[in-house]
């Protein structure tokens, strides 16, 4: 039912209206969602269930927020990093609000692609900005979007500050290597083989680890993190690279 209505509405109302007024829009879809079972870590509803989209991902019937991206929100509220000068990748339109609404970050949204609301197009293998820039950077399901991925890594490395923080997440496979074959280039095929039609790579926790560390970060540590029904937070690993 929530992705038919989705698909119907994005028909009707134009996007910007609808991202412009989306809140009110999910406060009359969400009234029945009402309860006091699970809470939003982003928007702080109290629910009686989540949406379970298609691959089992829960959604935030309120402020639109997925799994990933609530524990996202948590993880850097626990450990004080939502401070400084912020970059932040294709933004979850749930977290672009509350970023937005913090007085003392000076936080940047980028979306090369206009697909996000962001106020910034920038490559990710050549971003606009000088050498450590950034205290905190936010890359969560882009690598596996970049051909040229270890250009993108060097990029970011780049324009962290020393002992600046580097947020990564990508979808994860078994094993320890990276599966990719630039030959595969129709949406078709990469999303036969890939699991999805923009990606171009999968990653292993292990593969991805190995790469970030041959082009410059040293320090890369992982937390590995179990599920959470309260919160609708599913089992997840987490990377962070510090340079």
């Amino acid at each position: 039912m929530y992705s038919v209505l989705k698909k119907i509405t994005k028909l009707i109302i134009p996007k910007r209206f609808l991202y412009k007024n989306e809140l009110f829009f999910r406060s009359i879809f969400a009234f029945h969602y009402r309860g006091k079972e699970h809470n939003c870590t982003i928007c702080n509803q109290n629910v009686k269930g989540f949406i379970t989209l298609k691959g089992r991902d829960l959604l935030c019937p309120f402020c639109g927020s997925r799994s990933r991206t609530r524990r996202l929100y948590q993880v850097l509220q626990e450990k004080s990093l939502l401070k400084g000068t912020i970059l932040h990748f294709s933004p979850s339109r749930s977290l672009y609000r509350v970023f937005k609404n913090i007085s003392d970050i000076n936080y940047y949204s980028t979306d090369y692609e206009d697909e996000f609301i962001a106020e910034y197009h920038y490559d990710i293998t050549q971003i606009d900005c000088k050498d450590n820039t950034f205290d905190l950077i936010l890359c969560y399901h882009i690598l596996e979007h970049i051909i040229e991925d270890e250009k993108a890594i060097r990029e970011l490395h780049r324009v962290l500050k020393p002992n600046g923080i580097c947020f990564i997440q990508t979808p994860f496979k078994e094993g320890n290597d990276i599966f990719e074959d630039l030959s595969i280039s129709s949406k078709e095929d990469r999303l036969i083989a890939f699991g999805q039609e923009d990606h171009v790579r999968v990653y292993s926790v292990e593969g991805l680890v190995k790469r970030l560390k041959e082009n410059l970060f040293e320090k890369v540590v992982l937390e590995d993190f179990e599920e959470n029904s309260y919160f609708g937070f599913k089992k997840e690993t987490i990377i962070m690279v510090q340079k």
